[in-house]
C-alpha cells in the first residue's frame, strides 16, 4: 500500500529538574542529561511518529476498502476516462466527481478486492462537481460514512484516499489548511463550500474521499493547482449530502440562482452582540458575478450574508442547501452585515441553467 505521510515536524520536548533534585554537577545529573540528550528525545519523537503513523494506518483501514476505482466508456468506444469514487450505501451508491464522469451514463466499478461491477450513471451536478453511480450487480459493499464538515478546524488531520489502479488504495496525509474556499468549476461557475489541504492527490485519485481522523468522509477530492505546491480541494461532505439527495431523489440537482461566490467566516464578536445575533458565523461574499441576480440586487463583495427568506446562513453550505428549488422565479429578502450595519435586499431569484 503507497502510504505517503507529509509534513512531518520534529517535535521538541523540555525536560526540567524539580529545584530540590541532586546537584547539576555530579555524575547522576551529567548521565540524566545524556540520556535525554541521547535517547530521551528519538524515543520521544518515535512514539509521536508512530502515534500519527497509526491513526492514519487505522482510517485507510476502515475506509480504504469503501474508495472504488471508476473507467468511464461513451456508447460502444472503448474507456475514454477513469477515477476515483467512494461507496456510502452497501447497496452501491458510489459519489465521485462530475469531471470523472464526463457526462456518461455507464461506468465500470473496481473494488478494493480486485472485482469489476457494472454501474449507471444516476446524476451528474457540474455545479459543484460531484456526480452519483449505482452498482447494478445485487451485492453488499464495504461502505464510507459522511461526517459533518461544519465541524472541521484548519490543522486537523486530512487523509486523500484515491483508488487509481484498482486494486490498491492510494493514500496521503496532511491537514485541512482552509475552510469555506470558492472554486471555479469547468463550466465556469463557483463551487462554494470547498475545502484546501495540503495532502497532495495522486494521479486518478479525483473523486475519492477527504477523511478525518475518526474515519469519516468530509470532503470529495475534487481539484489540484497546478504549479501551487500541493494545494489540493474537497467538496465539502454537507455539501456532499445535500447533493447526494437530490440526485437520487430527482436525478439532478435544481438550484436558484443568485450569481456569488462565498466562504464562511466568523461575525466580529462585538458587532453581533450590539445587533442581537445568535450566529457566531455567516458566509462572506468573494465574489459577485456581473448581470446576476444578486448584482442586480445590490450585493457587494465583502458584504456577510446573515439568513435568507428570513432562515440563519451560518457557512457556504446552508447557502448552497437554501438557494433550493423551492426559490427558483421568486424574489426573496437576504439579510446582509455590510461594515458594522445590518441591511436588506431583495434578489430575483431564477433557475440556475
Amino acid at each position: 500500500m503507497d502510504h505517503n505521510i507529509r509534513d512531518q515536524r520534529d517535535f521538541s520536548l523540555s525536560l526540567m529538574l524539580d529545584d530540590g533534585g541532586a546537584d547539576p554537577g555530579s555524575p547522576a545529573v551529567s548521565r540524566m542529561d545524556e540520556d535525554h540528550a541521547f535517547e530521551g528525545h528519538p524515543r520521544d519523537d518515535t512514539a509521536l511518529l508512530d502515534a500519527y503513523s497509526n491513526a492514519v494506518t487505522k482510517v485507510v483501514e476502515r475506509v480504504g476498502p469503501s474508495v472504488v476505482r471508476l473507467d468511464i466508456r461513451h456508447g460502444g468506444r472503448g474507456r475514454t476516462g477513469s477515477g476515483s469514487g467512494v461507496i456510502l450505501s452497501p447497496d452501491g451508491l458510489v459519489l465521485t466527481n462530475s469531471h470523472v464522469v464526463q457526462g456518461a451514463k455507464r461506468a465500470e466499478v473496481t473494488v478494493l478486492d480486485g472485482r469489476s461491477l457494472s454501474g449507471r450513471v444516476l446524476g451528474d451536478d457540474p455545479e459543484t462537481d460531484l456526480a452519483l453511480v449505482r452498482v447494478e450487480e445485487d451485492a453488499t459493499l464495504p461502505s464510507a460514512k459522511l461526517g459533518n464538515s461544519k465541524r472541521l478546524k484548519p490543522g486537523e488531520i486530512a487523509i486523500a484516499i484515491g483508488n487509481p489502479l484498482g486494486f490498491d488504495a492510494s493514500v496521503t496525509a496532511g491537514v485541512i489548511s482552509a475552510l469555506g474556499r470558492s472554486l471555479r468549476s469547468k463550466s465556469g461557475r463557483l463551487i462554494d463550500d470547498v475545502i484546501q489541504t495540503d495532502a497532495a492527490l495522486n494521479p486518478g485519485n479525483s473523486g475519492g474521499p477527504l477523511v478525518s481522523s475518526a474515519g469519516d468522509v468530509i470532503g470529495i477530492n475534487t481539484a489540484i493547482i497546478a504549479g501551487a505546491q500541493g494545494i489540493c480541494f474537497a467538496v465539502a461532505s454537507n455539501t456532499a449530502s445535500f447533493v447526494l439527495g437530490e440526485l437520487v431523489a430527482h436525478g439532478r440537482v435544481r438550484r436558484a440562482y443568485l450569481g456569488i461566490g462565498a466562504g464562511t467566516v466568523p461575525l466580529p464578536r462585538r458587532i453581533a452582540l450590539r445587533l442581537g445575533l445568535a450566529q457566531t458565523t455567516g458566509a462572506m461574499v468573494s465574489a459577485v458575478e456581473a448581470g446576476s441576480p444578486a448584482d442586480h440586487a445590490g450585493l457587494l463583495t465583502g458584504d456577510i450574508l446573515l439568513s435568507v427568506d428570513g432562515a440563519p446562513i451560518t457557512g457556504a453550505d446552508d447557502l448552497v442547501r437554501l438557494l433550493d428549488a423551492e426559490k427558483i422565479d421568486r424574489t426573496v429578502p437576504f439579510d446582509v452585515l455590510r461594515r458594522s450595519d445590518q441591511r436588506r435586499f431583495w434578489a430575483a431569484l431564477r433557475e440556475r441553467k
